[in-house]
């Protein structure tokens, strides 16, 4: 009984995380810090997709990989259903396979890292995860070679200073993706705090000790 609803409560966060994300992604930081455009660089989405690593590895923690990818496909396909209503459908599509190759990824290196010191498994599975979660989304999302998936955005196209600071310039998605993942990075550092903070209230069950 237990296990049932714990699990509806992680699936329900992680459709959550995602399909806010979905809708945040298509929203650049409006303003500029000491001359450079923030919406070159990051849109809100970014602050708020981390948040899946966590409640991936909370769910792994407690009840080892199997319900965890389970979790993962669950979210996953209530959030991409979702998200064709809150998002166009190449976000949509771009969102759900990065996520799921994503998760999939951050559960197998925590699995493997979990009996080590308590802060390796969650930040080595949110940070390669988040590579490549950042990798496929943009590059579905936005490059010109998959417009099969839906129409380009021209304003992700247009021509910016790479990151907003750096003379050349690029695509304005390529400098998204740069601050994307730099903003995963850290939220992954600070991720561990609440991670850390509810270990003592979210406890490995018998069996995941068992074989842990």
């Amino acid at each position: 009984m237990l296990i049932n609803r714990t699990f509806f409560v992680y699936v329900a966060l992680m459709t959550l995380v995602v399909v806010a994300s979905n809708i945040l992604v298509q929203y650049p930081l409006p303003g500029s810090i000491a001359g450079m455009q923030l919406g070159d660089l990051l849109t809100w989405g970014a602050f708020s997709y981390p948040f899946a690593f966590l409640v991936t590895d909370l769910t792994n923690r407690q009840f080892g990989p199997r319900i965890a990818r389970r979790v993962v496909v669950a979210g996953f396909v209530v959030a991409v259903a979702l998200s064709f209503f809150a998002a166009t459908p190449r976000i949509a599509i771009a969102s759900g396979s990065a996520f799921l190759l994503g998760q999939l990824l951050d559960i197998s290196v925590f699995n493997r890292l979990r009996r080590q010191t308590w802060w390796r498994a969650p930040l080595a599975g949110s940070l390669i995860g988040s590579g490549l979660d950042t990798a496929m989304f943009f590059s579905f999302a936005f490059a010109p070679f998959f417009v099969f998936l839906g129409p380009n955005d021209s304003f992700a196209l247009e021509a910016a200073p790479l990151l907003g600071l750096v003379a050349d310039e690029a695509p304005r998605w390529i400098s998204w993706a740069l601050g994307d993942l730099a903003v995963k990075i850290l939220c992954g550092i600070v991720l561990l705090l609440p991670y850390g903070a509810l270990m003592s209230v979210i406890k490995p069950m018998p069996a995941v000790k068992a074989t842990a």
